[in-house]
């Protein structure tokens, strides 16, 4: 299985206009992501963007679960209302908010990497509240997970 964006290649600079309105030229916009061959036992797909710079503290950028199996991408722009193929939830980011929150580092903390972690999971429903936390979806992958990849975006202003 392979993780990508047409967006940005792997460990290269995520576009502004995919930061936080908040950033010079961001528009919250989600990005785009897209994956292939997936293990054929997969039955749904979780995805998080974690900020793993130790300014961030991984912040959660986006988590979504439930992602049906037959899906192959998410569109720029799908977070937020109706891009997210049903059943998929979008659980609370470190904001607070559901949905995508894009990059928007601190001032003076240099280049953060966005990791992409794309879940192949064997159930199709994951054991997680609507509100549950990275690391409560994290425990309730852990024994589901046929195969995990990955995208870096990297970001800075």
């Amino acid at each position: 299985m392979k993780l990508t964006s047409p967006a940005y290649g792997d460990g290269e600079t995520i576009p502004a206009r995919f930061a936080t309105v908040n950033v010079m030229g961001g528009t919250g916009v989600s990005v785009p992501l897209s994956w292939d061959d997936p293990p054929p036992a997969t039955r749904s797909f979780v995805l998080a963007i974690i900020d793993t710079h130790p300014v961030a503290c991984g912040w959660v950028h986006w988590l979504v679960t439930d992602i049906p199996a037959e899906t192959r991408h998410l569109s720029e722009g799908a977070s937020r209302p109706f891009g997210i193929p049903f059943p998929a939830m979008e659980l609370p980011n470190t904001s607070g908010h559901r949905g995508y929150g894009g990059p928007q580092p601190p001032a003076g903390s240099g280049v953060h990497d966005y990791v992409a972690n794309l879940y192949a999971l064997d159930v199709e429903h994951l054991d997680a509240a609507t509100d549950a936390s990275w690391e409560e979806v994290r425990s309730a992958v852990s024994g589901h997970v046929l195969e995990n990849v990955a995208l870096v975006g990297r970001f800075g202003h």
